[in-house]
């Protein structure tokens, strides 16, 4: 249990902001857990990062404290709002137009969407000024972890279906509004936090970790930066609350102005027919979530990557030959003749009923029933099939298994 320093007894630590690396190994620890050098780096990036150091005030309100992580199109750090006296969570966009697609698609969501209750959305929005250039900046409420597969062997099932129940219930809030998320995966899930802005930043050190720091090597750039390995969040401070997050890659489906960005969610996450070039849809976000869902279920995916092909190879032996008509439509390289091909069955040592039954074996039979057979609902090739968020928040089978854990 990591113990928070009574605020009466700390002394001053105006101008403590961690440590700077002092040998090798550290700087490896900080490579390996901080974006690339080379981010930063317009001559070999279009979409460079914008350098920051610990200690720096943004926007004249927004002191830097400490950092929480990185993406492919922004850098997220812990800050104190001067103003307000709270820390929240700074995103700070790389160059493009991907800061001005998630304003643009967080004010939709503010708009349109009834129940935010478990959707990260923005405080305040601004402009950085860069080398030529301008930085979008998005402030959000500070959360807690990441959903991690392997810090959930901890957390109880009733933490673990909570987590599903809420997180369902904020896609639904935002498919009702004709919003798609087409990027949800575990980066983007994430539970709540106690708040700390009550204490000392030496009391949050001691709490989420001293930043441990080294500037940006090998770029010449216009300010000075800093490469800082990220907090870490002990689990007495995360909370049972579970949100959900991030919508660079989200759309308006009946909003021609709606901008669509390239890019999908991570192979684990995708949905089959969005890698062969359909529509992103409702649909393609509910195999998503089933994903998430078998990971919280049963801390497994519910298909194996270790075969050749990878994650579709997996889906194959789980699931059964993919529809011959996307033969050819695979939108990455690697694609196998034999996914496609009508005569192959599946493989009953990996089937849905099989992992559920290996992974989920505390269960009795009638809830790997229930878990089975929401599964074999939402993971079905042809996305018209599958369970809209309504539709699995009211099935009884979701409900019985939400109703075992007192969700």
């Amino acid at each position: 249990m990591v113990e928070i320093p009574d605020i009466l007894t700390l002394p001053d630590d105006t101008e403590d902001f961690g440590d700077f690396v002092k040998n090798e190994d550290e700087e490896i620890d900080v490579e390996e857990m901080a974006e690339p050098w080379y981010y930063y780096d317009k001559e070999k990036t279009p979409k460079a990062f914008y350098p920051i150091r610990l200690g720096e005030v943004l926007n004249d309100r927004y002191l830097i404290e400490h950092k929480l992580g990185f993406g492919g199109g922004s850098t997220v750090w812990m800050a104190h709002d001067l103003r307000d006296k709270k820390d929240v969570a700074i995103k700070v966009m790389s160059l493009g137009e991907w800061g001005d697609n998630e304003v643009w698609i967080q004010d939709q969501i503010i708009q349109n969407v009834q129940d935010t209750s478990h959707i990260v959305t923005y405080l305040d929005t601004f402009l950085l000024p860069g080398n030529n250039s301008h930085h979008t900046v998005l402030v959000y409420p500070l959360m807690g972890p990441c959903l991690d597969l392997y810090k959930l062997k901890d957390k109880s099932m009733t933490t673990r279906m909570s987590a599903a129940r809420q997180l369902l219930e904020a896609l639904e809030s935002l498919h009702k509004a004709g919003i798609v998320h087409r990027d949800l995966n575990e980066r983007n899930c994430m539970w709540g936090m106690v708040p700390l802005h009550d204490h000392h930043r030496s009391a949050k050190y001691e709490a989420l970790g001293r930043p441990l720091r080294q500037i940006i090597p090998f770029v010449d750039l216009w300010k000075q930066g800093e490469l800082v390995h990220p907090v870490k969040v002990p689990e007495n401070l995360r909370t049972e609350e579970f949100y959900l997050g991030d919508f660079g890659l989200a759309k308006k489906l009946d909003d021609p102005t709606s901008t669509t960005q390239r890019g999908w969610p991570s192979m684990q996450y995708c949905s089959p027919d969005r890698l062969h070039g359909k529509d992103p849809s409702f649909a393609c976000d509910m195999w998503s979530y089933m994903v998430i869902f078998s990971v919280l279920y049963m801390r497994a995916p519910p298909f194996s990557a270790f075969f050749e092909g990878g994650i579709i190879s997996g889906m194959v032996k789980g699931l059964g030959p993919l529809p011959e008509q996307w033969k050819g439509l695979y939108t990455h390289p690697g694609g196998l003749d034999s996914w496609y091909d009508q005569s192959e069955t599946p493989d009953p040592d990996q089937g849905l009923a099989s992992r559920i039954a290996r992974f989920g074996a505390d269960a009795d039979p009638i809830e790997q029933q229930h878990v089975h057979s929401i599964m074999s609902r939402v993971f079905t090739y042809c996305p018209e099939e599958r369970l809209t968020a309504t539709q699995l928040l009211r099935d009884p089978s979701f409900r019985a298994i939400m109703d075992n854990y007192g969700c």
